[in-house]
């Protein structure tokens, strides 16, 4: 609250003011059905017409907490919103805000709230209550029996704002809301955000189970509203549908309208980079290991290699930080040889040490540390590593662990995206191809491929068919329309882009002439003038190989569509196999080939 307000106003003064007759303005925001956009509901709201500035109902509301009369001041704006509701012959429900606290007030029975939603004459059926909360509910059990008698006069009950604040499962539990609204934090960028669309697809699943109506609240994005709509949340509600007003709206925003009309299935946002079930941090693998100083000698050390016939290294440490790692193999080999005790046993200990050792803070992740398994160095696999906190030593980790959990991680994450494009891989584009079997709409799915890749490959090694790999992946993504269009990375240099824009084939040959441009840089020049390079065939036989090309292969469907996406998998497959057979860039299957029984 601003000083000049408080300066005029007492608390008191301000709450009374509240109260009186025309002090507060209801206005209304459309609840559609995601489905039809037909308007269902309408959120009642108030505004505070008395005050001026940038005083906002919550500033009244925060005010009458602070002095005990919350319930007092949320019953007289839900008598407000209600009589304006039925006086503007107001269709379809109404929802009202009504908090836990002032619902659970001592001094407030069952009746005053069943009063204050039905004095104008309202139908108690046609209400809903929209439980908010911005204090912790201590007793979610207290709450529901408390709305168990509005419940049994024909009342609703939703539970509001869940996903952020106090809302949470075990009120979802207890209150057994017959509607629960999503959040806009959850809502409002979830096109973009792999991370809210899990949460939202988890909540559709509890919902389900337990016949709860979800509305996503806070829709202002085009996207967003196509991703509700193919979630199958059947309630929408925010400013790309409507915004508030004095009066009841009869329908939807036009832009909205105009929107899921058009026949799209959403292209679901999937995390960037490499994918994991979950972290996994270096510190999952430590060893807690004792560690020697560089003034130890090597006896000391053989004699802690014995008094822990575990440990596979020792680390040598100075005033706390790591500088190298004891093999305890090495030391036995060289300790093994002539005279070697006699050498260096009552030497420093570092003589014997690896001095650039693996070092890992243990809160690195262990997906982070695949480029270290293909480096040149490969000694951590016998040493193992060392792991710090804030660069003191913590402990060991051992290389076998290492790369047994690294391969795991990445074997699972290949399954849901390609680790080097990091696009889609064979799981997601599967969903996603079964999806617009269901929507049932016209969409052309495209096999592509690299004419000729092994002989490039072996030719000029892994790290450059990578690049080349990455050129394709990004040129596909660059000529899709991301809101319509999929691409995925099945494996090698087979991808499959699922499109439903109508100009496909254009964006198909716009790809294939600029791989075919740009290509050619990842040759030698001399490979270059020579049109090809020399290598040998799958059965080993010297052959001339032109430069590598796109070809695609695609098979365009119109409803009615086949079920099976296996089937269509196959289609595309055998096309892509026509276009390298008959060497044109791009091979189409007419849409009588395309539907085999």
């Amino acid at each position: 609250m601003s000083a000049t307000l408080a300066y005029h106003y007492t608390p008191h003064a301000m709450l009374e003011r509240a109260l009186a007759a025309g002090s507060l303005t209801p206005v209304f925001q459309p609840v559609v059905r995601v489905d039809t956009l037909e308007v269902v509901a309408h959120e009642g709201l108030s505004r505070c017409a008395f005050m001026p500035g940038s005083f906002s109902i919550l500033d009244l509301l925060d005010l009458a907490r602070m002095e005990g009369r919350l319930a007092e001041v949320e019953l007289h704006a839900a008598r407000t919103i209600c009589r304006a509701f039925d006086a503007h012959n107001g269709q379809g429900r109404l929802l009202v805000n009504l908090s836990a606290r002032a619902i659970l007030h001592d001094a407030l029975r069952p009746d005053d709230v069943l009063s204050a939603l039905t004095t104008c004459g309202l139908d108690p059926a046609r209400v809903t209550i929209e439980v908010t909360e911005r204090d912790v509910v201590e007793s979610p059990a207290r709450l529901a029996h408390a709305l168990g008698y509005l419940r049994a006069h024909g009342i609703r009950v939703a539970l509001d704002d869940f996903g952020n604040g106090h809302s949470n499962f075990e009120m979802w539990n207890e209150i057994h809301p017959d509607v629960v609204k999503i959040d806009r934090y959850l809502v409002n960028g979830i096109s973009r955000s792999a991370g809210r669309l899990a949460i939202v697809r988890a909540l559709c699943q509890v919902a389900e189970s337990l016949g709860t109506d979800l509305v996503g609240e806070g829709v202002e994005d085009p996207a967003d509203l196509r991703v509700l709509r193919d979630l199958g949340i059947p309630y929408a509600q925010g400013f790309l549908i409507g915004r508030p007003a004095a009066q009841p709206c009869a329908e939807a925003s036009a832009e909205s309208r105009q929107l899921l009309r058009a026949p799209a299935v959403s292209v679901l946002p999937r995390p960037r980079g490499p994918v994991t079930q979950r972290p996994t941090q270096v510190s999952h693998l430590l060893i807690e290991a004792p560690s020697v100083e560089p003034r130890q000698s090597n006896e000391e050390v053989m004699a802690l290699f014995v008094d822990h016939p575990e440990l596979h290294a020792v680390a040598v440490v100075r005033d706390g930080h790591p500088i190298g790692l004891i093999n305890r193999r090495l030391v036995n080999e060289r300790m093994a040889q002539p005279f070697a005790r006699e050498l260096l046993a009552r030497k420093s200990c570092t003589a014997l040490m690896n001095g650039a050792p693996l070092v890992c803070d243990e809160h690195r992740s262990l997906e982070s540390l695949a480029d270290v398994l293909r480096g040149e160095d490969q000694r951590y696999l016998a040493d193992g590593f060392i792991v710090t906190s804030g660069g003191h030593y913590r402990g060991l980790g051992t290389g076998e662990a290492l790369v047994r959990r690294v391969s795991e991680l990445r074997i699972d994450a290949a399954r849901h995206a390609n680790p080097l494009t990091f696009l889609p891989g064979n799981i997601p584009t599967t969903e996603h191809l079964e999806r617009l079997l269901d929507g049932g709409e016209r969409f052309a799915v495209v096999h592509v491929d690299l004419t000729d890749f092994k002989p490039f490959n072996d030719h000029y090694g892994y790290s450059r068919g990578d690049e080349m790999i990455r050129l394709l992946s990004s040129l596909l993504s660059e000529h899709v329309d991301p809101a319509l269009d999929f691409v995925g990375h099945i494996g090698g240099d087979d991808f499959v882009v699922l499109y439903q824009s109508i100009d496909w084939e254009a964006r198909c040959q716009r790809v294939i002439d600029a791989f075919n441009t740009r290509s050619p840089h990842l040759f030698d020049a001399a490979d270059v003038a020579h049109g090809g390079l020399h290598g040998k065939d799958r059965r080993g036989e010297p052959q001339f190989f032109p430069c590598t090309t796109v070809v695609m292969g695609a098979v365009e469907l119109s409803p009615p569509l086949p079920q099976r996406a296996q089937s269509i998998a196959m289609l595309a497959a055998r096309a892509k196999r026509q276009a390298k057979r008959t060497g044109v860039g791009l091979h189409v299957f007419a849409r009588a080939q395309a539907v085999p029984a």
